[in-house]
């Protein structure tokens, strides 16, 4: 199998990614009305659905000032975490229109010189096995899968775990669209 795009940029020159998307959502200040309600104020990733605008103006803003990369506002787009905004159920949603809104902006600034790519961001959630407990590795494997799957149908191009912490974790795995490599 020969190089996807992104390997083939990554041989010639050092990527630069976004940076915090939880950092420029605060800056936007944005109101309760924007994030659905202030039952929802908060939950960042449901902006994806609620103020899609705000999301696209933050990807802009990085690619514009010459971002290789843009994550995807799913960090915390698990349904163990949307849960606690009674949002679990609009997991697989949110995954795959944020990674629609990433890719949508990474196309506009795409040239054959200059290729973009998205990441689909994918944080520790709130609960973990070894520190705070909550959750069991089932679940997180189930929570993991469901949001890996709605990145990669909205188009992200890989998946960056960010953050992850818990020590008892067997395996971390990476993974592209047609491949799975698993390091222990």
């Amino acid at each position: 199998m020969g190089k996807t795009l992104l390997e083939q940029q990554l041989a010639k020159k050092i990527l630069v990614i976004d940076g915090a998307m939880g950092t420029m959502i605060q800056n936007a200040d944005l109101s309760p009305a924007d994030f659905g309600g202030e039952e929802y104020e908060g939950c960042n990733e449901y902006l994806t659905l609620t103020a899609p605008e705000e999301i696209s103006k933050i990807h802009d803003a990085y690619l514009k000032a010459g971002a290789d990369l843009i994550e995807t506002n799913t960090f915390g787009a698990t349904s163990l975490v949307l849960d606690e905004y009674d949002l679990g159920h609009l997991a697989l949603e949110i995954n795959i229109e944020s990674a629609k809104l990433a890719r949508k902006a990474v196309d506009q600034y795409s040239t054959p010189e200059w290729p973009r790519f998205v990441a689909g961001s994918m944080g520790p959630t709130t609960k973990t096995l070894s520190v705070t407990g909550g959750t069991t590795f089932e679940e997180l494997i189930k929570n993991y899968e469901e949001q890996a799957r709605g990145l990669i149908l909205g188009g992200s191009d890989l998946l960056l775990l960010e953050t992850s912490q818990d020590m008892l974790k067997p395996q971390y795995t990476l993974m592209r669209k047609d491949a799975c490599v698993q390091d222990v």
